[in-house]
């Protein structure tokens, strides 16, 4: 038996098997099925493809269980069977392979959730999940593993540890990345190679990505910054719509000749990733047999990641951040954007709201999901066209990591400076229910990206030059049905970066209270949300159809009093209500942020006059 950990100390090139998923595709297995499952449901199946990559000549058998961790069979709701399931999978590939000729490597791919720093899910709660993949590998009887298709170093690194949680066995750690060489996180190989081999990897590799060319380029970077093995598994190409079915065009000869260049490059493991099958393998093994890898243990000294700048000041970046960090009392107005293309009202309100003296106009996202002006141009046109500072609320919803990034650095360049990072209203709650939302990343991730930036580096850690000078707010919601867990993300969003947190509309004074001391440790500037109500119709609205905010009783009573007496009455009783709120919050926050109801801009200065 050929173990992984003895092809390691041959010093020969080795051959990995091709795709499983597109062989079984080909075969009707349809992606409706859960793949991971079928080592269970057919495992007959799996066993016979195994073995067509064993007589192709691969030397090296990946299990099928590429997604088969506990988050992804959740969709199945297979996570309880995570070990068996894997454990089964590795049988198989061994049951292949009677002659024991062959090394059986336990594939894991991510998880399918982003991991911290830029998604929910904590770091030791994804090693968790990886250790019981492999775990499951273990008893199988696996004698390496490899871990593939990661973009997120995070992620990748989360992996290599929750391995190692439960076995010493050699590791392949391969990223993918894009026509650039980088991975989605906008980290080269120059990195990621160092990083991984830091991380405990005894291999470190490239799969998937775009095609052998790419694979190429990255392998003769890797071999100037890593001592290790290197591997790599390209996709037969990109796909091409074929009808209705998504073909790769590469040839196994085209495969075979780069997996050759490959191999000469410095790579002593090569293999495919999808659209490959038992023909290329097959060809790759005829082209690489005789080829010997040129990898010098030499390499060149890097530094795995930028460590960046220290921010500017929060004072020097805007007014709005001065009277942040001076600890004065700030007193903003929020208006929605136009639903057309005219911002000239937009702009009369702000005309009137910079000459009652305001710090700043507010302005939502697609509040409530409706589709309106963009806020990141929205606040740049009004601080162009009036002088007045904006404070931009930016949700995660609509757009995906590299979108964002895009977005943010496009705003910094043309000066826009103080954020409110939300994640946003799902669609379901707008005119448009049946829309796509992203949630690529929550509020938290997004805080800590924009952190990153203001420290002059990308979510990979690769300087971007001059850095951002964001002033990061994030929101809070004292009214939180699981308060607990509103202070958990709140102590989440401050070590990520926040810099200041504005609330809900505030109607009870005591659910304040009980916020502000649970949140007082973290010493971060609270601006309270003040919404002064216009009728009892709309105070009923905000108390029953709007999720997180609460309107006592007692409000809801002295509004369904006032408003008897007419429309007149009720307005005067919100903005009774609105003053009392302003004055009872100026010695508990940092400042007021006043909507301005259905838009009505004379009413929030009704507010904050009295």
């Amino acid at each position: 038996m050929a173990t992984l950990r003895e092809l390691l100390a041959d010093g020969k090139v080795h051959v990995f098997d091709g795709a499983m998923g597109t062989v079984l595709y080909g075969r009707g297995v349809f992606i409706n099925v859960c793949f991971d499952e079928l080592a269970v449901r057919q495992p007959d199946l799996i066993r016979d493809i195994h073995r067509e990559y064993v007589r192709a000549g691969a030397e090296i058998l990946e299990t099928n269980t590429f997604g088969a961790n506990p988050f992804k069979l959740a969709q199945y709701g297979l996570a309880d069977d995570t070990e068996r399931l894997n454990t089964a999978a590795a049988r198989v590939a061994r049951e292949a392979d009677p002659g024991r000729q062959v090394s059986v490597v336990g594939a894991m791919g991510p998880l399918g959730v982003r991991v911290e720093p830029f998604g929910e899910t904590a770091l030791d709660e994804a090693r968790a999940a990886f250790a019981r993949q492999a775990a499951g590998l273990v008893a199988g009887g696996v004698d390496g593993f490899v871990l593939a298709t990661f973009a997120d170093p995070n992620a990748i690194t989360a992996a290599i540890e929750g391995v190692r949680r439960v076995s010493d066995l050699p590791i392949v750690a391969q990223m993918t990345v894009g026509e650039d060489g980088r991975t989605a996180y906008g980290s080269g190989p120059d990195v990621f190679g160092p990083a991984l081999v830091a991380a405990g990897a005894d291999v470190v590799g490239v799969n998937c990505s775009v095609g052998p060319q790419t694979i190429l380029e990255v392998v003769e970077q890797l071999v100037q910054v890593v001592a290790v093995p290197i591997s790599a598994q390209p996709n037969a190409g990109l796909p091409r719509d074929v009808g209705d079915r998504k073909i790769y065009m590469a040839s196994p000869e085209y495969m075979a000749e780069y997996a050759r260049r490959i191999v000469e490059a410095g790579a002593r493991f090569v293999g495919g990733c999808c659209g490959t099958t038992p023909d290329h393998i097959k060809a790759m093994k005829a082209f690489v047999r005789s080829v010997s890898p040129r990898h010098s243990t030499a390499v060149t000294a890097v530094t795995s990641h930028a460590v960046g700048t220290d921010p500017l000041p929060l004072g020097q970046r805007s007014r709005y951040g001065g009277k942040l960090a001076r600890r004065e009392f700030i007193t903003t107005v929020e208006i929605v954007p136009p639903r057309g293309t005219d911002p000239g009202p937009m702009f009369e309100q702000c005309r009137a709201l910079k000459a009652a003296g305001v710090d700043a106009v507010n302005v939502p996202d697609g509040p409530r999901a409706q589709s309106r002006m963009g806020a990141l141009l929205s606040g740049l046109m009004i601080e162009r066209e009036t002088g007045l500072e904006s404070v931009v609320h930016y949700a995660c919803r609509d757009r995906n990591l590299l979108g964002m990034l895009s977005d943010l650095l496009g705003a910094a360049a043309a000066g826009l400076r103080n954020l409110l990072l939300v994640t946003g209203d799902p669609p379901k709650m707008g005119p448009y229910p049946d829309a796509t939302a992203v949630f690529d990343i929550d509020s938290i991730g997004l805080t800590n990206l924009v952190a990153q930036l203001n420290r002059g580096l990308d979510p990979g850690k690769n300087p971007i030059g001059k850095p951002t000078n964001f002033v990061i707010g994030v929101g809070v919601n004292p009214a939180a049905f699981d308060l607990d867990r509103e202070v958990r993300r709140l102590a989440w969003k401050v070590e990520a970066g926040a810099e200041f947190a504005i609330t809900q509309p505030v109607f009870d004074l005591a659910q304040l209270d009980r916020f502000l001391a649970a949140v007082e440790s973290f010493r971060l500037p609270i601006i309270a949300g003040i919404w002064p109500l216009v009728s009892l119709r709309n105070a009923e609205f905000l108390a029953n159809e709007v999720p997180g905010i609460t309107v006592p009783a007692e409000v809801l009573e002295r509004m369904r009093v006032a408003s008897d007496k007419g429309k007149e009455a009720g307005l005067a009783e919100g903005v009774a209500i609105g003053r009392e709120m302003l004055r009872a919050v100026r010695d508990r926050v940092q400042g007021a942020q006043v909507s301005a109801p259905l838009g009505r801009v004379p009413v929030a200065l009704e507010v904050l006059a009295g």
